[in-house]
């Protein structure tokens, strides 16, 4: 699976950003596919993920209430609706799709194929 996130860029502290992940190579659907954040001296932070189906989803507490994770399988693609933004919000978002389909999970090493990642700033 190839995956190519889009979508970021740099916002105010309290606006919302659309992040989208674009997949190919494989049946889609047949993957759990995620989102995590890097930023400069920290490991990478998962942030949701949702199942092969789209009917589970999973959150991390920095994204409840806030992000909303959504896919649709007939066009390959995913997404990730950022409201409230934060500038702890701040950082390199990565999409990636795993194997492990019925619960998606939350930790990194359970991915299989990762995109090249977008940069998310987010101004005080």
């Amino acid at each position: 699976v190839q995956l190519q996130a889009s979508g970021g860029g740099l916002v105010q502290a309290g606006g919302s950003l659309r992040l989208s992940c674009a997949a190919s190579g494989r049946t889609f659907s047949l993957y759990a596919v995620g989102w995590f954040r890097r930023t400069p001296g920290k490991e990478r932070e998962f942030v949701a993920a949702i199942g092969g189906s789209g009917q589970r989803t999973s959150y991390a507490d920095i994204a409840k209430g806030r992000f909303t994770i959504s896919r649709d399988n007939t066009e390959n693609a995913m997404y990730l609706q950022m409201n409230s933004l934060k500038p702890e919000d701040t950082a390199v978002y990565y999409c990636a799709a795993s194997s492990v389909n019925f619960v998606p999970p939350a930790s990194p090493g359970l991915y299989d194929y990762w995109g090249q990642g977008t940069l998310v700033t987010v101004s005080s």
